[in-house]
């Protein structure tokens, strides 16, 4: 088990590392295939040796070695957390390919939408239509038969979503409802439970906010994207259990 969380991290730590290239590139049009990493502050092309995940910004102190100044903790802590996430994955679904392979695209996915939300308040196509592309391949060449159930959850979650934005459009984007229907793809019946948590979070975020800040905390925009992330990895790694915990009960 422990070779198995060593290798899902260590994966996940490269992945993460790509996904902050992919957050900032594709909502501004760029290529994520070049031109190389340059620093923020100097325009310096990184060397190869300087953008190992999370060890190169321990060993640079957190700075540019050209120029000296900051780069942001961002990037190790996004390494750190897809690392930690793709091992998580790794440990739960090491004896089921299928559910693997989708899972460590899910939370890949997840992990670059929340990244766009928090910076940009966006949740950019292209980056749902390729995971959705990518999940209807696995699925159909992996686990032809869950193809119904994971069409009639995208559907189902991606319409609720979609009466909530119309009923409330200030607090519901149509990227969330993409990704809601997105999320229904990868988790098929377990999306129910991933969208409770996600709207619990919201909920209680939001309330956090009002006793913080009082009514003008209602006029504050907040990223409804992590916290559909959030669920969206509660749903992946305890979805099934939810669901038949609450069937067996009521």
């Amino acid at each position: 088990m422990a070779a198995i969380a060593t290798f899902g991290f260590f994966g996940g730590a490269v992945t993460g590392s790509f996904l902050s290239v992919v957050a900032h590139r594709v909502p501004r049009g760029e290529s994520i295939v070049g031109p190389r990493s340059r620093c923020a502050s100097c325009n310096a092309q990184i060397a190869a040796y300087d953008n190992i995940p999370i060890l190169s910004w321990v060993l640079l102190r957190g700075r540019c070695r050209n120029c000296g100044e900051w780069i942001s903790a961002r990037y190790p802590l996004i390494e750190i957390g897809t690392g930690l996430l793709f091992a998580v994955t790794a440990l739960v679904f090491h004896d089921e390919p299928a559910q693997l392979a989708l899972g460590l695209v899910f939370v890949a996915t997840l992990a670059a939408i929340t990244l766009t939300d928090l910076e940009l308040r966006l949740i950019p196509n292209k980056v749902l239509i390729v995971s959705a592309l990518a999940g209807v391949a696995l699925a159909a060449g992996l686990d032809p038969s869950s193809l119904p159930e994971r069409a009639i959850a995208a559907a189902a979650a991606g319409g609720l979503l979609f009466a909530v934005a119309l009923a409330y459009p200030r607090g519901m984007g149509m990227g969330d409802v993409k990704l809601a229907a997105v999320m229904g793809l990868y988790l098929g019946r377990s999306v129910a439970p991933a969208l409770l948590v996600a709207f619990a979070a919201g909920s209680l975020f939001g309330l956090a906010l009002i006793a913080r800040h009082g009514a003008a905390a209602r006029k504050q925009a907040v990223p409804f994207g992590p916290f559909l992330a959030l669920g969206g990895v509660v749903g992946l790694l305890a979805g099934d259990q939810i669901v038949d915990w609450y069937l067996g009960t009521f």
